[in-house]
Parts: structure tokens; C-alpha cells; sequence
């Protein structure tokens, strides 16, 4: 994860993706994330849960773009 990525999901930031129809709403803690009171430990995981195919967690919250770089 990049610098300005991190500082985007410091412990208390809410990440919110829209897709097919639903509002994800992502809440980042100390130590991994949390959404729809289940933690998870990647934006990676929870990105692969919604879509049901891999994503870069970051990428799909729209925290880096195509290239790796911060948005």
C-alpha cells in the first residue's frame, strides 16, 4: 500500500462502493477492516466477497488507480 493510500484508510475512515445496485459501506480499524458487522482482513477479501472474482481491495475502493498509483 502506498503512503497516501494509507493515510486514506487510517483506523476510523468509512470507504463506501457502489456496485450493482448496493452501497458497500467499509469502516477501516487498527488491525483490518469492518463491513456489515463482520471484520475482515483485507480490502482484497472484501472486494473478492462482493464481486465474487479477485480485485485489488484498493483499486475497487477507488484508493489507487489501473497502475498502482494513488487516485
Amino acid at each position: 500500500m502506498t503512503e497516501s493510500t494509507k493515510m486514506v484508510t487510517r483506523p476510523g475512515a468509512h470507504l463506501v462502493r457502489e456496485w450493482n445496485g448496493r452501497t458497500y459501506q467499509v469502516e477501516v480499524l487498527p488491525k483490518g477492516f469492518q463491513m456489515d458487522g463482520r471484520e475482515w482482513p483485507s480490502l482484497s477479501a472484501i472486494a473478492k466477497h462482493i464481486t465474487g472474482t479477485t480485485w485489488s481491495g484498493p483499486r475497487f475502493f477507488g484508493l489507487t488507480d489501473r497502475s498502482g498509483s494513488p487516485s
